[in-house]
């Protein structure tokens, strides 16, 4: 009877103990998975803050927001980004523990630099307004960046519409030291730096016409001023045709009916030909004209 008092403590007990290392397993099962959980989700709590961003020199002040490029020959040291070195264009300064992860190197006066993620980015509207979607680029306005309207190294996309709550007009000159007005503030863009290459605008006019216009024009011409340029090439030349078929027609006539007229008939070529050079010439300046002026 003792023994199986025994044996029935010592059943009694293993099972228990069992129980107590199945509720160990499922206690270990849940931390890992709340530590799996609190991994994932810790990226959308701090959704605003960059992944990685590294340090660059620079002996300039460069505010959180600012574009900045390469500079020339050199890998670690950074500069304001414009239009002149677009091309070297590498990403956006952020504020010091903006990131997740920073890499500095050795060296005074760094910032960092983030070349990935959403961040606040210093624009104007001097490209006209931004809206989601569009391609930010570098402005003359150093450090600023703009709506990219044309192929050029891009820093990376708008989220929003700008101008917004944070613009601010403000005044700046150009080459000719001319000034002019624009609105300069912030909007989100997702940075990621390439190059943007502008799709051609749907038009009715083949691309070898407007490139043609252009060139005579020195800019870029629209479609109405190609289409009123065309249609007074095509009036000219049926007018000088018609001119040059008469000319052919009559002069034949005259010879055939008097062979001794062919003195006047040279000299109906002759002013005849000096008529048609005037009209082209008039042409050519009223289709010049129509492609500078409209």
């Amino acid at each position: 009877m003792r023994v199986q008092n025994t044996q029935t403590f010592f059943g009694a007990g293993l099972k228990r103990f069992g129980l107590c290392l199945k509720r160990l397993k499922y206690a270990r099962a849940w931390i890992s998975a709340a530590a799996v959980a609190g991994v994932l989700l810790a990226p959308s709590v701090a959704s605003a803050v960059t992944l990685i961003s590294q340090g660059y020199s620079t002996d300039a002040v460069l505010p959180a927001g600012a574009i900045v490029s390469l500079k020339k020959d050199s890998i670690t040291d950074v500069t304001s980004a414009t239009v002149s070195n677009v091309a070297s264009t590498l990403g956006v300064v952020i504020g010091d523990g903006s990131s997740q992860l920073s890499i500095s190197s050795v060296g005074k006066d760094q910032v960092q630099i983030a070349t990935s993620g959403i961040e606040q980015v210093l624009v104007s509207d001097m490209n006209g307004t931004i809206a989601a979607g569009d391609q930010i680029t570098a402005s003359p306005i150093s450090g600023v960046g703009m709506k990219a309207t044309a192929s050029a190294k891009v820093v990376g996309v708008a989220q929003d519409a700008f101008p917004n709550s944070t613009a601010q007009k403000e005044d700046y000159k150009d080459k000719s030291g001319q000034t002019h007005s624009a609105k300069l503030g912030q909007v989100a863009v997702l940075v990621n730096v390439a190059y943007y290459y502008k799709q051609p605008d749907k038009t009715i006019i083949p691309s070898t016409i407007q490139n043609l216009a252009n060139a005579l024009a020195g800019k870029t011409v629209n479609a109405l001023p190609i289409l009123l340029s065309v249609g007074i090439f095509i009036v000219t030349l049926i007018v000088v045709v018609s001119i040059i078929y008469a000319l052919i027609h009559s002069s034949i006539i005259s010879v055939g009916r008097n062979p001794m007229s062919q003195s006047a008939v040279y000299r109906n070529v002759i002013q005849l030909s000096l008529l048609v050079v005037v009209i082209l010439a008039v042409a050519v300046i009223a289709i010049y004209m129509v492609l500078r002026k409209l």
